[in-house]
């Protein structure tokens, strides 16, 4: 099966949530997944991450990122043990163009161009394994309110009755 880039954008936010990331975090996940599957990477390491949540590069990713970004300058040192794929998707999620480069022991060079936007590829369809939207969707079922009878007395849905 295929899913557009804003379904798996969309599935990825609520899978983050619903391991524990803040709305922030899940967001720059949920368009770093789609990147990250859109360019044909590893899909485990959107597993791994996943796994990792209310911690790890879900979570450190974002802000690392956008430090170097408030530096302002051209050139900036990201420090993450982060699996160089999600690094680069992340990477390829900023506004502008950027571009990072594996130094050693987790240190990246990042170099950004504020002021150019990044140019952003063709919207297509994304192969995705199976398993990963599976877990995904198990991660985002956690984010759904229960239904109750409490619920649906006070309204909720169809509320008692249904009068359609």
């Amino acid at each position: 099966m295929t899913w557009s880039v804003a379904e798996i954008t969309a599935l990825a936010s609520k899978a983050a949530r619903g391991a524990g990331a803040p709305a922030w975090q899940a967001a720059r996940f949920g368009q770093a997944a789609a990147l990250h599957l859109r360019y044909g990477r590893p899909a485990t390491e959107l597993d791994a991450a996943l796994s990792e949540l209310p911690g790890g590069p879900a979570m450190d990713l974002p802000l690392a990122l956008d430090a170097a970004l408030a530096a302002a300058a051209p050139e900036a040192v990201v420090m993450s043990d982060a699996p160089p794929g999600l690094l680069q998707s992340y990477v390829d999620a900023l506004p502008c163009r950027a571009t990072a480069t594996a130094g050693e022991a987790g240190v990246w060079q990042l170099r950004t161009e504020p002021g150019t936007p990044r140019e952003r590829p063709v919207p297509g369809r994304i192969s995705c394994a199976d398993a990963l939207i599976a877990q995904m969707t198990a991660l985002a079922e956690k984010t759904y309110v229960p239904e109750t009878d409490a619920s649906r007395a006070a309204g909720a849905g169809a509320g008692l009755t249904d009068n359609d």
